[in-house]
This record gives structure tokens, C-alpha cells and sequence, in this order.
């Protein structure tokens, strides 16, 4: 199998499809990766990989953006519950990854740190890429009902710090 022969039907090469759907997406799929786990070296790590079973699967992945922000929000996930799993294990007093003080960041910035990881991402799929309750549902693995919940609770919690500020 090569990823670069000229489909027949419609005379386009496979390989310049996934260069474009990787320039039109990456930046997304980053942001989106680094919402979740607010780190930028495993927002990175976990797009590269995404992107690279993306590649495998292309000839049969028919929504390459919706593939996308499934893998990347699961992988995401992952990363988290194994970075839970370590820090249960390390000693007392062994420095752990910590998380950005109140002085890092702007107050939105702050604000969004006090949501949980799933409202986090609700929010940035809503908000920031602008999708429906049901690409947002099918990307978190839950109903839109769901989501729908999350946006509001979300967006309370956002009013109580910002309206602190």
C-alpha cells in the first residue's frame, strides 16, 4: 500500500489530503490537548501520536476532524489518569509537576483552572472551536444532554471567579 498513489476517482494524491487536513487541524488539536492537560510538552506528544495513527488509518477515517478530537480527548484523558497513577507512587517530598500559580496567568486564565478537566474541554470545543452539542457529545464519549450540563456548570463557575476579580 502507498499512502501517495493518485486516487482514480478523483485524480487526487492521498498523501496531499493528509498534509492538508494535519495544516488545517494541528493548531486546533493543540490547544485542544493543552486544555486538558495544561501541560504544552504533552498537548505535543499527544497530538504527534494522534496524528501518526491518523496516517495508518487514513484510507478508512472518513472525518478526519472528528477522529481527531476523539483520539486526542481520549489520549488526554490518559495522560491524566497516568499522571494521577504517578504521583500516587512517588515519595514524600519528591517534586511533582505542579500546576500554574495564581501569578502565571491572566484571570480567565485562572478561571478556567478551576474547572475540571471535562468542563475545560466542553468549553474550549464550544466556545473556542465553535462546535455543536452533538460533535462535542461524541468527541468528551458522552450524551449532549451531558453536555449541556457541563457548559453550565461551567460557565457558572467561570461568572463566580471572574466576577471576584
Amino acid at each position: 500500500m502507498t499512502t501517495s498513489a493518485v486516487e482514480p476517482e478523483t485524480g487526487r494524491n492521498a498523501l496531499d489530503d493528509f498534509d492538508a487536513a494535519y495544516q488545517t487541524h494541528y493548531d486546533g488539536m493543540i490547544r485542544l490537548a493543552y486544555v486538558i492537560t495544561d501541560s504544552m510538552a504533552a498537548a505535543e506528544d499527544i497530538v504527534q501520536e494522534a496524528f501518526v495513527e491518523l496516517y495508518r488509518r487514513w484510507p478508512e477515517v472518513r472525518d478526519p476532524r472528528g477522529w481527531l478530537h476523539t483520539v486526542v480527548v481520549n489520549r488526554s484523558r490518559s495522560w491524566w489518569r497516568r499522571l494521577i497513577v504517578a504521583r500516587r507512587h512517588v515519595a514524600r517530598g519528591s517534586p511533582v509537576e505542579s500546576t500554574p500559580s495564581a501569578e502565571d496567568g491572566t484571570a480567565v486564565r485562572q478561571a478556567l483552572l478551576a474547572l475540571n478537566r471535562r468542563q475545560r474541554a466542553a468549553v474550549f470545543l464550544r466556545f473556542y472551536l465553535d462546535l455543536p452539542e452533538q460533535a462535542i457529545a461524541d468527541a468528551l464519549g458522552c450524551r449532549p444532554g451531558t453536555v449541556k450540563s457541563l457548559l453550565h456548570r461551567a460557565l457558572a463557575t467561570l461568572r463566580e471567579h471572574l466576577d471576584d476579580d
